[in-house]
C-alpha cells in the first residue's frame, strides 16, 4: 500500500474514532458503578470477572514476578560485585519494581490473560447478534457488558501489581543470598529502605491507569468484531497490540507527569 496523503489522512481518523470510542466506553463504564450494588445479574459478573482478574491470573503473575526478580538481581549483582557494592542491589531492584517493572509486569499480563478474554467474548457476542439484541430491547450494552469487567480490572489492577513486586522481591533476596552471599534479611530490608511512598503510589496509580485502558481497548475492539470466526481471532490480536501499545506510551507520560525533570 502507498502511504499517500489520503491514505494517511485516513488512518490517522480512524485511529482518532477508535481513541474516542475508548475513552466513551470508559466513561461510561465507571459511571456506571451504581449498577453493580443494584443489579443482581452485573453483581453476579463482577464478582466472577474480580476472580478471573486477580485469582486467575496469579500463577502466571507469581512465575513472571519471581523470575524476573531473579534476573534482575543477577545481572544487577554481576555489576555491582565489580565495584563491590553487592548491596546495591537492593535499594535498585526496589526502584526499577515499585516505579516501572511492577506496573509494566502487571499490564502485560492482563492485557495476555484477560484482555484478549474480552476482546473474544465480545467479538463472539457481536457476531451473534446477541449486542444487537440487547440494543432492540434497549440494554445499553456498555453498561451491561463493561462495567463489571472495567471496575474488577480498575480494582485488582493495582493488587495484582503490588503483589508482583513483592514474589519479584523475594526472588532478588534468593538469588542475592545464593550467589551475592547477601543475607535475606539484609536485603529485605534495603528494599524497605530503598521504597518510598511516592514511588509506591505512582506505581499504583500506573497499574489503575493500565488496567482501565486495557479493558476499555479490548472492550472496544471486541464491539467492533466483524467476519464471523476470523473476525473474532484478528480482535484478539489486535486487543493484545493495542494494548501493549497503550502501556508502553501511556506508561511514559505517567512517570514523566510524575518524576518532572
Amino acid at each position: 500500500m502507498i502511504l499517500t496523503r489520503e491514505v494517511c489522512g485516513s488512518m490517522v481518523q480512524r485511529g482518532l474514532a477508535a481513541m474516542g470510542r475508548t475513552v466513551f466506553i470508559i466513561v461510561i463504564a465507571l459511571l456506571s458503578a451504581p449498577l453493580i450494588l443494584f443489579r443482581r445479574d452485573i453483581r453476579a459478573d463482577f464478582s466472577r470477572q474480580m476472580y478471573v482478574v486477580g485469582i486467575g491470573t496469579l500463577p502466571v503473575s507469581t512465575v513472571v514476578a519471581l523470575f524476573t526478580g531473579m534476573i534482575l538481581s543477577l545481572q544487577l549483582g554481576i555489576a555491582f560485585r565489580q565495584l563491590s557494592q553487592e548491596l546495591m542491589v537492593a535499594s535498585t531492584l526496589a526502584y526499577a519494581m515499585l516505579r516501572e517493572m511492577g506496573p509494566f509486569m502487571m499490564g502485560i499480563i492482563l492485557a495476555s490473560c484477560v484482555g484478549s478474554s474480552m476482546a473474544a467474548q465480545l467479538g463472539a457476542m457481536k457476531i451473534n447478534e446477541e449486542i444487537t439484541a440487547l440494543e432492540m430491547m434497549s440494554v445499553n450494552p456498555v453498561r451491561y457488558l463493561v462495567t463489571a469487567r472495567m471496575w474488577a480490572m480498575l480494582i485488582m489492577a493495582p493488587l495484582i501489581s503490588f503483589y508482583t513486586c513483592v514474589i519479584a522481591f523475594m526472588g532478588g533476596a534468593l538469588v542475592a543470598y545464593t550467589q551475592l552471599d547477601v543475607p535475606f534479611l539484609q536485603f529485605m530490608q534495603g528494599v524497605i529502605d530503598a521504597s518510598q511512598t511516592k514511588d509506591l503510589w505512582v506505581g499504583l496509580i500506573k497499574a489503575t491507569f493500565f488496567g482501565v485502558m486495557i479493558c476499555g481497548i479490548s472492550c472496544n475492539v471486541g464491539f467492533g468484531t466483524s467476519n464471523g470466526a476470523v473476525g473474532v481471532g484478528a480482535s484478539t490480536r489486535r486487543a493484545v497490540i493495542y494494548s501493549f501499545l497503550a502501556i508502553l506510551i501511556g506508561g511514559y507520560f505517567v512517570t514523566r507527569c510524575c518524576y518532572a525533570l
